[in-house]
């Protein structure tokens, strides 16, 4: 009986921290995305997370648009950014280390490496 304890006792605590570590991309995130017209713009992402959803927006100079569909598993992250009419998936790889998110955006899966900014 004391091992079930202990077992399950240490599975909800490696979940806790699994979630608690991964809550760190909370805040802003910033990058240059490549256009498919070859030319590069700036992106900020805000990112809120609540247990394993993830919310947020998008800022671009074509304006803020909403973040649905958002999920965190692990290291991993995968969201919609709903831009006017278009509905862009996003799939992505969080590094603690480097306090960097590795994004690939759209159905081109054009690659973009976000990094947190202070404001």
């Amino acid at each position: 009986m004391k091992r079930k304890i202990r077992t399950t006792v240490a599975l909800l605590l490696s979940f806790g921290a699994a979630f608690a570590w991964f809550a760190g991309i909370d805040g802003k995130w910033s990058a240059m995305l490549k256009g498919p017209d070859g030319n590069e713009f700036p992106i900020t992402y805000t990112f809120k997370t609540a247990g394993a959803t993830l919310t947020g927006t998008v800022t671009s100079s074509i304006g803020n648009f909403n973040i649905s569909d958002g999920v965190v598993k692990g290291d991993s992250l995968w969201f919609t950014a709903n831009i006017n009419t278009m509905k862009i998936k996003n799939k992505g790889r969080y590094y603690a280390d480097g306090d960097s998110i590795s994004l690939r955006v759209g159905t081109r899966s054009t690659h973009t490496t976000l990094k947190r900014t202070n404001n």
